[in-house]
């Protein structure tokens, strides 16, 4: 697969970590985002030299096509998640350090606010065109002009489209607790499930807090959410009851301090949260194997936890 002398070749490659980094904010999925630039990448090579050669900026060409596709991915996605079994939840993704399978991390996702959990379950909120509207230019600092190129439609509709987006955001946003804090919240939270103290858990959670969790229909786990603190502090201490032997492992989780459940040295749960004040206010338990790849390099359903 080579490119004419007059195209660096050096720079289209050098895009990957990007494009990489757009497909999984527009889909929130690694698989699909992957499967996104890998689109994007054939389409390059699959024209003929000459092509590729009258083509003035390269990087601008492979960013187009790789929003058309993910804006095509996010329409057929919506039907399907229709269809899911159970909630679904953004796929979680770890610490650079920590990513298994020993994948080049330059081809990885940048960790920041746009990708945490709690963001990223607002950008599914969003219809496609406000997703990518949204993200493009919010997010990636994209004029609308190019923008409209991408959706389809005018500057001022891609204007319109990331207002509309940006109001979601805005309402969905919960006081979060200081950085410095969320780590020793998660700590505190872990220890009390760990010696099953239930006032301890209600007292670090929300009254209204929610849990939700994504097992996919391929393991076992609650399909519909726990909402308010009393009644998920009953819950995770049944399922500590239930699960001798499970290991809570503090862990950095979308760039923000979460908790990692493993069964015989097989990560089975990876749990984001999301912080209102001091207390706990929502958890994500991201159960379904298919979504944990990044995180263990044993594949498996594991045993039913969360």
């Amino acid at each position: 697969m080579s490119t004419q002398p007059g195209v660096d070749t050096s720079v289209v490659v050098g895009e990957r970590r990007h494009l990489t980094n757009l497909a999984y904010r527009l889909l929130g999925s690694l698989a699909e985002a992957e499967d996104a630039v890998q689109e994007t990448y054939t389409r390059w090579y699959a024209m003929s030299p000459r092509e590729q050669a009258a083509i003035a900026a390269p990087g601008a060409w492979l960013t187009t096509v790789a929003g058309r596709i993910c804006l095509d991915v996010l329409g057929s996605a919506r039907a399907r998640r229709e269809s899911y079994v159970g909630a679904w939840i953004p796929e979680p993704l770890p610490d650079r350090a920590e990513w298994a399978g020993g994948d080049d991390p330059a081809d990885r996702i940048t960790l920041d606010e746009s990708v945490s959990m709690a963001f990223l379950v607002v950008l599914e909120s969003m219809t496609p065109a406000e997703r990518v509207a949204f993200v493009l230019h919010d997010v990636f600092r994209y004029p609308f002009a190019e923008i409209a190129e991408i959706i389809g439609r005018t500057p001022a509709a891609c204007r319109q489209l990331a207002t509309s987006a940006r109001r979601r955001v805005s309402a969905a946003r919960t006081p979060a607790a200081p950085s410095a804090g969320q780590a020793g919240l998660v700590r505190h939270f872990k220890e009390a499930w760990e010696a099953r103290d239930i006032e301890a858990l209600v007292g670090l959670l929300d009254p209204d807090a929610a849990m939700v969790a994504d097992g996919g229909g391929l393991v076992g786990t609650v399909l519909h959410p726990v909402v308010g603190a009393e009644e998920i502090a009953a819950y995770l201490i049944h399922i500590a009851d239930k699960a001798p032997g499970l290991r809570l492992l503090e862990r950095s989780v979308n760039g923000r301090p979460g908790l990692v459940a493993q069964f015989t040295g097989v990560t089975v749960t990876v749990a984001a949260f999301e912080f209102d004040g001091d207390r706990v206010a929502r958890i994500w338990a991201v159960r379904n194997p298919e979504k944990l790849r990044a995180w263990t390099a044993t594949t498996g359903p594991g045993r039913a936890i969360l």
